[in-house]
């Protein structure tokens, strides 16, 4: 390579220094997925290459599947881990629990919930949807009514493009006192190991969530958890999937093998966060985690933002930024300081932006992402008093 070459790809890659507010910003993960991850985790995929078939791959597997199901503390639960994303982990609840041509519900208010009635449609279930204005909650009758007949509800806890966090106990117990032979496929994507959740008590059949939310592991594993109930509505052979087979799947991963190569590197890594999260009660991990959301929608307030959401889910601050003042504005000039936020999910990319601290964070990380917040809504010219957020995020993260 040249030199002038050398010099190009130097001025492409390093920060524009000139620019405001850029400090020498540490680069940070503040986006609702994936998440900033513990050194020690990402050290587990530095391992020379193990394989899944030996002694150890196949004892780490059930190693993990175990910490999954404790950190629901719901006895009988058992966990099955996907090579591929938290929508996959979904397909294969979906086509190995719902049989052909049965009643579907689809509860939904934002995008993530919107897909999953999409995907119903799509493998040809007679589907039904009940649904919110983004940013509202669900109506736990409502969605009771609608699947009083139905073979399958799909509904999602923690919204990740509104920020709501719907009452998931109280729609699952309204629709099965209806229906006690409902089944609950719940996308808890983002509320697993962050959010209060309870399937056990609540009535969940199946959980489903992704490795690069609240397990703060880099992406690529689909995380399914499935009540005893929901084990022995397993459909052998299903016709609309055959590498998403979850019984096939559950019958390998009980005795610690996969039907195929699963990402083995990225189950370890999960363990070890695991074992971080695992170190305190569950109650104390759900407050911690609510603890650092509430004071990132504190200083949201304190420069001049609004909440989206009525009932916000710890996993995500979704903000709807003072007039003037786009969403993608807000992740733009964050993006320039280092920080990687989002904007809306269309069609609101322009309405909101969203932040986080759901990944191998703490209450003194939302206290800097505070600063940092003054500083993007300076520089975007907002009329705000220096210091509220900061002081806002502080009396909810300390207080």
């Amino acid at each position: 390579m040249s030199n002038s070459s050398i010099q190009v790809a130097d001025r492409v890659s390093a920060p524009d220094l000139a620019a405001p507010h850029v400090p020498l910003n540490r680069r940070r993960l503040i986006a609702p997925g994936p998440v900033e991850v513990e050194p020690r985790v990402l050290a587990e995929l530095a391992q020379p290459q193990m394989h899944h078939r030996a002694p150890e791959g196949v004892a780490k597997l059930i190693q993990v599947r175990a910490q999954l199901s404790e950190l629901l503390e719901a006895p009988g639960y058992e966990a099955v881990i996907v090579t591929g994303s938290g929508t996959a982990a979904f397909e294969g609840a979906l086509v190995s629990l719902v049989p052909g041509n049965a009643r579907v519900v689809s509860a939904q208010a934002g995008k993530f919930s919107e897909r999953w009635g999409e995907m119903a449609r799509h493998f040809g279930y007679d589907t039904q949807l009940v649904s919110k204005p983004w940013g509202e909650l669900l109506d736990p009758q409502e969605v009771a009514d609608a699947a009083a007949d139905a073979h399958t509800l799909l509904v999602t806890h923690s919204e990740t493009s509104t920020g709501a966090l719907h009452d998931l106990a109280a729609i699952a117990q309204a629709a099965k006192a209806q229906n006690p032979d409902l089944i609950v496929i719940a996308d808890c994507i983002t509320s697993y190991g962050v959010a209060e959740l309870r399937p056990g008590e609540w009535g969940i059949d199946a959980v489903v969530s992704g490795s690069q939310k609240g397990t703060a592991t880099p992406p690529g594993l689909g995380l399914l958890l499935l009540s005893p109930s929901a084990q022995e509505r397993l459909i052998p052979g299903t016709p609309r999937g055959f590498y998403l087979d979850m019984h096939r799947e559950l019958k390998g991963q009980m005795s610690g093998n996969t039907p195929q190569t699963p990402a083995i590197n990225l189950i370890y890594a999960l363990s070890a966060s695991l074992e971080r999260l695992l170190s305190v009660p569950r109650e104390v991990l759900w407050a911690e985690k609510k603890r650092q959301n509430d004071a990132l929608l504190a200083a949201g307030v304190g420069v001049g933002c609004r909440a989206w959401a009525s009932r916000a889910s710890p996993a995500v601050a979704v903000l709807c930024p003072p007039a003037g003042i786009g969403g993608r504005a807000v992740a733009a000039q964050l993006a320039q300081m280092g920080q990687r936020a989002l904007p809306g999910q269309a069609p609101h990319e322009d309405t909101v932006f969203r932040i986080s601290t759901m990944g191998y964070t703490d209450r003194y990380d939302a206290l800097g992402i505070a600063g940092i917040l003054e500083d993007a809504f300076t520089a975007l010219g907002a009329d705000f008093e220096r210091g509220a957020g900061v002081v806002a995020a502080a009396w909810a993260a300390l207080g």
